[in-house]
């Protein structure tokens, strides 16, 4: 059920509050143009800044609003294990498909701290679970082993988001792990590679862009067609290379704005991008032909 182009979906906001209207129509935008699967709260939602209320409304709008037509995966993680288990328990009652844990950040848990944290959670919530592993962010990188260790022991855990951009420890990752395991590209630039290690998929920023482009680039993979996959894969590099000049989701949702599907807003600590790179950015929107 879960595989192909995921898009961590942005949070869009209007005069500070989360834009109910604008979500909606990411999302049919996004189910329209052929995405797999929807994830709101990540990384790219900016759900450090959201309220536990905002994050638990972002959450079941979302379900709500995808009606079962592709899956969504829902952010829960935290880096505190009850907080977790929380928002873990409210996307498994509100009808969330799977949910995607983080790594907890900033606390820099040992490996075994990292096993005991999904522990906790995958025995207190029956729900499929994705770990997030994107140690840029969280400052702990958790090892092939941990990851396979964790897969081993609690059949609710069926997946990484492998966001450390490595190939040799995704293919460890998979080396380890059962044959049905889920390794998710967590870094658009080698989406295609990963799908040629043995990858199900990815959840991407980019589509929230160009959601068609990167839902094809799986399906011809899929298919067999891998020249096309190959095409699309460098057609699409200069939007993964410009989305990433500035903290991500800063030129994601300057992206869209651009494209007028959302405000230009951001909640600080993020802000607005610099001249010069908002200007890159819009040429390279241009180029590809997303905005005239």
């Amino acid at each position: 059920m879960i595989h192909g182009s995921m898009v961590a979906i942005v949070t869009p906001f209007r005069n500070g509050k989360i834009d109910e209207k604008a979500l909606k129509d990411l999302i049919e935008f996004q189910i329209e143009n052929g995405t797999h699967g929807i994830v709101p709260c990540g990384t790219t939602g900016e759900s450090p800044t959201l309220s536990h209320e905002e994050h638990e409304y972002v959450i079941e709008l979302t379900v709500n609003a995808v009606a079962k037509r592709v899956p969504v995966i829902a952010g829960t993680g935290s880096n505190s294990t009850k907080e977790a288990i929380r928002l873990t328990r409210f996307a498994k009652e509100i009808g969330a498909d799977a949910t995607l844990l983080v790594v907890p950040y900033y606390n820099k848990p040992t490996q075994e701290g990292l096993y005991l944290h999904f522990k906790q959670i995958a025995t207190q919530v029956n729900i499929p679970i994705i770990l997030y592993n994107i140690p840029g962010r969280t400052g702990v990188n958790m090892t092939p082993e941990t990851i396979a260790r964790l897969a081993g022991d609690f059949k609710n855990i069926i997946g990484v988001k492998e966001a450390t951009g490595s190939i040799p420890q995704a293919s460890k990752i998979l080396h380890l792990c059962a044959k049905d395991f889920l390794l998710l590209s967590g870094e658009d630039s080698i989406n295609l590679p990963l799908l040629a290690i043995g990858g199900r998929g990815f959840i991407t920023v980019t589509a929230n862009i160009a959601p068609k482009d990167v839902a094809d680039l799986y399906n011809h993979f899929n298919n067999g067609e891998f020249e096309k996959a190959r095409d699309l894969h460098y057609k699409l590099l200069p939007l993964n290379e410009a989305l990433f000049i500035e903290t991500n989701p800063i030129p994601v949702k300057a992206a869209l704005s651009m494209m007028d599907k959302i405000k230009y807003e951001y909640r600080l600590p993020l802000s607005e991008m610099t001249p010069g790179h908002y200007e890159e950015l819009k040429t390279v929107l241009s180029d590809y032909g997303l905005i005239s």
